[in-house]
Formats: structure tokens, sequence, C-alpha cells
């Protein structure tokens, strides 16, 4: 069964008819659905899920328990090593969605470094992302390192320089191999 990851901005707390309607084509298709336990995004998609009461889901989270898990979905507790705080430690969750997940749907307010590091470790993974940018109203798709650099400069100028400086927008590529020529 397809696992997709969605996740997105905290301050994205409301889903419009282009994110329903996204999420309905993936509950119509039945696949199981890796999500967050934060504010925002995460729980807007669990709400939405909860009401259509869709049982493929499972809830990550961090720390001693949940923030969030609307419709009482099976949890998921990664371990984060000792002393991490911040970023890095809700991020461990998110990393671990990426690996497990075999795609992703993110939802961009085009400043949440959080978000777009997600998109970065799906494309890191060779796994293709569908990200809605909320300022330009509409999903873009994401695959490669261009298409990473080209959401990176759908943020806001002030914020895109900002997650440059934090965040390692390179995606490394996959060498491939030239086949060898034979010689005779």
């Amino acid at each position: 069964m397809k696992k997709v990851f969605i996740g997105g901005s905290r301050r994205i707390s409301k889903l419009n008819g282009q994110i329903r309607s996204k999420l309905g084509e993936i509950v119509d298709r039945e696949f199981q659905i890796l999500v967050g336990d934060a504010n925002g995004a995460d729980r807007a998609v669990q709400a939405q899920l909860a009401a259509w009461k869709y049982a493929r889901v499972t809830v990550y989270f961090v720390g001693v328990r949940p923030r969030n898990n609307v419709g009482c979905w099976p949890l998921l507790h990664v371990e984060t090593p000792k002393g991490l705080k911040g970023f890095d430690f809700f991020s461990a969750k998110d990393k671990r969605m990426a690996h497990e997940a075999d795609c992703g749907i993110m939802l961009w307010d085009g400043e949440s470094r959080g978000t777009l590091a997600n998109v970065v470790n799906l494309v890191r993974e060779e796994k293709p992302v569908a990200v809605y940018v909320s300022k330009r109203r509409k999903f873009v798709n994401a695959l490669t390192s261009a298409d990473v650099d080209t959401l990176n400069a759908f943020g806001s100028p002030k914020e895109s320089l900002a997650l440059q400086s934090r965040l390692p927008l390179d995606v490394p590529r996959k060498a491939t191999r030239k086949p060898r020529r034979r010689t005779a």
C-alpha cells in the first residue's frame, strides 16, 4: 500500500477546496497517510481526515505524548537523541516520515523552514512531493533540486535568503554510470 507523508506550515490552519480535493484523491485511493502532530497544517489535515472517518492514518510524534491526534489513530513515537531541542528535535519525526513514505504532500506558507526541509528530505530520497504554495494558491510538483530552488524562489525574498542560510538546499543527485565502451 502506498504511503503518503502529509505535512505543512503551522500558519496554515484551514484547508481550502484545492487541498481538500487532493486529500480526497488520496482517501479515494485508500493510501496510508503519515502525518505529524503539530498545530497548523498537521492538525487541519487530521481534522479533515477525522471528519471523513478515514482510518488509514498514523500520527508521528516526538517527546512524551502527541500534541494532536484528532482521529485517535495509531501513534508512532520517534526516539530522539538526548539534548535535541527546537527544530532538530521536531524534525526527527519528519525525517522518519520522509524516509518511510513513497511520496508527499506539503502545505507551505512560503516561510516555514520545516516544511521546506520536508520537501528537501523527500526529494533527496527521490520521492515526488506536491507542494501547495499558499501565496500562489496552487500546487507545484517537486522531484529535483531545481524544483526545490524554484519553490524557494516562491518564498518571500527576506525569508528566501534566511532559508538558504539555515537549510542546505543542495539535493545530491544520484551518480549515474556511463556505459562502458567495449573494444574488440
